[in-house]
């Protein structure tokens, strides 16, 4: 069995600059910057066949390449205790689009639909335990965040392995946009 996901990748420049920020919160566990993505997808755990049949329908997908770019900080969830840090992107039609088309291709390859609605972010870090007035401090420092903006003209399926220190990932296929 894999444990699977569709995503995008961020571009290294972009990863570098969120590393600079993933600092100075007690209790954060952060996403190392090479391991930093935007989930388009969490599929779970498969077998070879599933998979073989998740890669055919992704194949399928047409899409144009698009701008995107990252805005904004937060948390989940929004009631009670934060356990995750995020960073969030600017509106995007193209990546909603695409979104829904990963979504329809995953559940004709037969797997469950995703009950939860799409939010698009990035997460920075993992918090077990940080004080809500450090939290509110982080927000606040970095509240006005925006990246550069950048080019999507791909999106990978992973592999996902947790460890102690976190989940490895791993594109096993990529996907092009475009012609």
């Amino acid at each position: 069995m894999r444990r699977l996901f569709v995503s995008c990748q961020i571009p290294s420049n972009v990863r570098e600059r969120l590393a600079l920020m993933s600092c100075g919160l007690a209790g954060a566990r952060w996403v190392e910057s090479e391991q930093l993505h935007l989930t388009l997808r969490f599929i779970g755990d498969v077998d070879k066949q599933q998979q073989v049949n998740i890669e055919d329908a992704l194949a399928e997908i047409e899409a144009v390449p698009f701008s995107m770019q990252l805005e904004g900080i937060g948390f989940f969830p929004l009631r009670g205790r934060p356990r995750v840090l995020w960073v969030g992107v600017a509106e995007n039609p193209h990546l909603l689009q695409l979104q829904k088309r990963i979504e329809s291709a995953v559940v004709r390859s037969g797997c469950v639909a995703e009950g939860r609605k799409f939010h698009p972010h990035l997460t920075l870090a993992r918090l077990k335990d940080s004080p809500k007035n450090w939290i509110g401090r982080f927000l606040e420092q970095n509240a006005l965040y925006v990246s550069e903006k950048f080019m999507v003209d791909q999106f990978q399926l992973y592999s996902s392995i947790l460890g102690r220190s976190g989940a490895k990932h791993f594109v096993e296929r990529s996907f092009s946009l475009g012609a």
